[in-house]
Order: C-alpha cells, then structure tokens, then sequence
C-alpha cells in the first residue's frame, strides 16, 4: 500500500470514528434516540444519508462492473432506481414521518404495522422483524464482500483479512452512536461519494482524448456497449425498471424519512436526494463505460469487472487523491452496511427483547441490547461473506427483492388505504417474501432457464403480496372503527393547514 493512500484512508477512519464518538455523546441516552435520533434529522443529512446507505458498494462496483461488461443495457436498472427513488419520496416519506409518530411515536417497521393495524398477536411485528433480519443478513454480507474485495485489488491484503477490516470499523461507530452516528457518516461518505463519481469519469475522459476516442474504444471492445437495446429483451427492461418498486420496501432507507425532523423538510430532502442520485448515477455508468474505454485502448489487465472504479482510481491519480477515491469506496460500502446492522438491531431490540423478553426493560438496558445486536448480525454476515465468490450484485438483488415485495405493497396500501386489515397485511407480507424465495431456488425453469433468469424476482412478488393483502382484506373480517379512526386523524394531519 503505498503510503500518502495509506494517509488519506486513515484519515478517513479517523473521521468515522470521531462521528462515532460524538453521536455517543450526543445522542444515546434513551432508545429512541439511539434507533431514530429522535426525530431530528437535518433534510440534507437525511437526503444523503438515505442515497448513501441506498447505493453501498453496489454504486461504485456492481454498477459500473455491470454496464462494463453488457453495456448500457445494464443501465436500465439505474433508469429504475431513479424513478423509484423519486416516487417513494413522493408517496411514502411524507405520509410515513407523519403516520409513525402518531402510531404512538413508531420507530421501527415493525413497530409501525403492529400500532397502524392495532395487532394485540404480536404476528405483523414477528413476521416482519423475522424478514428484516433474515434479508438484511445477507443483504450486509454483500458490503462486507464489497470490503473484503477492496483491500485485496487495491492493497494486496488478504480477503478474509479485508472482511474483518470493513466491518470493524463500522461496527465500532454503529454499536456506540447509533443512528446519529449512522445519517451523520452517511452524510460525509454521500458527499465523499459525490466527488468521486465526478473526479473519475471526467479525468478518464481527458486521459482517452475525449468522448470520440473513448467511443472508438468502447465499440472496438463491444459493439452494442453504446446501445440501449441491443441484446436487451424487452423482458430484460422490465425486469431492470421493476427495481424501482424496491424502494418502497427498504426498511433502512425509509427509517431516514420517519426521522426527518419535520413534515416540511421533506420536499427539501427530497430534491437533495434527487439532485445527489441522479449524478452519482450518470457517474457511475460513465464509470464502466469509460473504463472500457480505457482498458480496450491500453491493454490494462482487469481481472474482475466489479474492480474497474478501483483500478481506474489507482492508475490515473496520484497517490492521496487516489486514496481519497478509495475512501470513498469505503464509505458506499459502510454507509450500508451500519444502516442494516441498525435496523436489525432495531427490530432484535424493540421487536423481540422488549416484546417477548422484558418487557420492563429499562431505557439504558434496551440501548445494550441494541449493541449487542449490532455485534451478533455483523458476526453472521462475515460468516456469510467468507465465501470470495459471491457476486455483489446478485446478493444485492435478492435481498432488494424480498424487502420489495415483502414490504412494499403493505407499505403503501397502509399509507392510503383505510380497508386493508391485520391480515391483509400479513397475508401479503408472507406472500411477497415466500414468492421471492420460491423465485430464486425452485427447481422450476421456463425454456429452460430459472425463474430468476426469465424475469426479475420482484415483479410477481410484488404482485402477488398486493393481490394477497386487497383480496384478504375484502374477503377477511372489516377493520375495528377505530382503525379506520386513526388511519383518518393521520389522513388529516397530512393535509395543509392555513
């Protein structure tokens, strides 16, 4: 490793960890605070800590190893992303900051579905804590792949090695400070993230000569790489669109708009997120674009695609600056995986302990438990990733989808519809997740390809969780009045007052 990166990277761990202890001073006296940051979050810090925590490893990996290999037909999933990114911010942020704090000041999914839906069985918060937990395992393992990944293509350390690294160091600022600690880092590694998907692309681009030599290249190495449609079926388009619906589903991404600090501050967070997404987007496919471009023009060896940002980053800048572009590796990966260690801590916490364990637990002993269940998930998920052959995107993707379906549809269905029951939204939350799992490894196959392969896992799991929870609730017993009550004073709060 060479010694102004090593610089620059230890500087950045400084920061975190600085951020960590701040947050623990400031902001974990209580539970509330330490999972929700007492609903106080800045519209900017909520905005990049939302994108930052989206987009993980995926953006300055998957992305651009993705469109580096099949072109810009693999950027329809981005195409989707910005879509769906765009609508959850329009249909779920307001109404979901607003609908929490009065179901009796909600700080967790599951804890909003058992208060929205009055469920005294205690089944809405079991199975969804069990799928936040079960999925955001995994879905962790892929950043800590991401990790083990980065230390071994840019500083020669050993694989098992890097895992360990990564984690720690997000372990140790996301156990002590919480969420305060997670939106403030994912605030600072977004901006970091920023940068560096306009830094790269732009001094690659002056590296090839300009956008014409650069195009030269991309189609000596692939012809269809400049192509929208080519070799994309039509399939294909829905299946990479459809990860938009994602959005409305992911527990570590909608938990920013529960703690935004006011109902106002949620358009403003709104077009910072936008603003932030949509370049980092462009930069990212740019990114393999370019490092086609790059590699076809002069031989460079690249043994795994997921790695171009990387070897771009090493190559073409000097040594700190060059750091600086690794860190922000880091930070897409952390910034992930401490919102998902925190929202399964989260549920392990409030959902399981609190509930079933002691009930009577104090403030101080719920913060140790949320520690501790931090510690227990990161510890599961290196397990996970000890296997080197994991794919960033594929793990990404399956997890996105169970959340997708899972969730999603009772997400928005809760948010607008007062006729959805109890098992309504349970019939569809088991629906949507079992349709996701039988997706991905029932020995079934269409022309001979897997079901996964034919169309994207969250299409018919959405559909069916949607279908499940409208069909259940018209059939299924009416809602108690006073469901329909409080689902009105929540309507009502939302509209404007004079």
């Amino acid at each position: 490793m060479n010694s102004e990166e090593l610089i620059s990277l230890a500087g950045y761990f400084v920061l975190m960890m600085a951020i960590g202890i701040y947050a623990w001073r400031k902001s974990t006296s209580n539970v509330s605070e330490y999972m929700l940051g007492g609903r106080n979050l800045h519209p900017a810090v909520g905005a990049l800590s939302a994108g930052a925590s989206d987009m993980s490893g995926w953006m300055l990996m998957g992305l651009p190893g993705a469109v580096y290999l099949s072109g810009l037909g693999a950027a329809w999933i981005a195409v989707g992303l910005v879509i769906g990114a765009y609508f959850n911010y329009l249909l779920v942020a307001p109404r979901l900051r607003v609908f929490t704090e009065m179901a009796d000041d909600a700080i967790t999914i599951p804890d909003y579905f058992e208060k929205r839906f009055q469920d005294k069985s205690h089944s809405l918060r079991i199975i969804s804590s069990l799928v936040i937990v079960i999925f955001f395992t995994l879905y962790t393992s892929a950043g800590i792949v991401a990790g083990g990944k980065l230390f071994e293509a840019s500083f020669g350390l050993n694989y098992e090695l890097g895992l360990f690294i990564t984690a720690g160091v997000v372990i140790a600022y996301t156990l002590f400070g919480g969420f305060l600690a997670v939106s403030l880092t994912d605030f600072v590694q977004g901006c970091i993230m920023f940068l560096a998907l306009i830094m790269v692309p732009v001094v690659t681009m002056q590296v090839l000569g300009g956008w014409s030599p650069a195009q030269d290249s991309i189609n000596l190495a692939n012809m269809d790489a400049l192509t929208w449609f080519e070799g994309v079926t039509a399939l294909g388009i829905i299946s990479s669109l459809a990860w938009g619906l994602g959005y409305f589903g992911q527990p570590h991404i909608i938990v920013r708009f529960m703690a935004i600090r006011s109902l106002k501050d949620i358009a403003t967070a709104r077009w910072i997120g936008m603003t932030w997404m949509i370049v980092t987007v462009i930069g990212a496919v740019l990114v393999g674009l370019l490092g086609l471009a790059y590699v076809t023009s002069t031989g460079t060896n690249l043994e795994d695609p997921e790695t171009i940002f990387i070897v771009l980053s090493q190559i073409l800048f000097h040594p700190l600056l060059s750091g600086f572009l690794l860190a922000a590796i880091l930070a897409a990966i952390m910034s992930t995986i401490s919102s998902q260690l925190l929202v399964s801590s989260s549920s392990l916490t409030e959902d399981f302990y609190k509930i079933f364990v002691r009930k009577s637990a104090s403030q101080k002993e719920l913060v140790l438990v949320g520690r501790l269940s931090v510690l227990a998930v990161s510890l599961v998920a290196i397990g996970l990733a000890f296997d080197r052959n994991s794919n960033i995107l594929s793990l990404v993707s399956n997890a996105w989808a169970g959340f997708g379906a899972a969730f999603g549809p009772i997400i928005l269905l809760s948010l607008y519809w007062k006729g959805i029951t109890r098992d309504g939204a349970l019939a569809g939350m088991i629906v949507g997740a079992v349709t996701v799992l039988f997706w991905l490894y029932a020995p079934v196959t269409i022309a001979g390809e897997s079901l996964s392969s034919w169309i994207y896992e969250i299409i018919p799991g959405f559909i069916f969780s949607m279908l499940a929870a409208i069909i259940v609730s018209i059939k299924g017993r009416n809602p108690k009045e006073e469901i329909g009550d409080l689902f009105s004073e929540m309507s009502y709060a939302m509209k404007p007052k004079n």
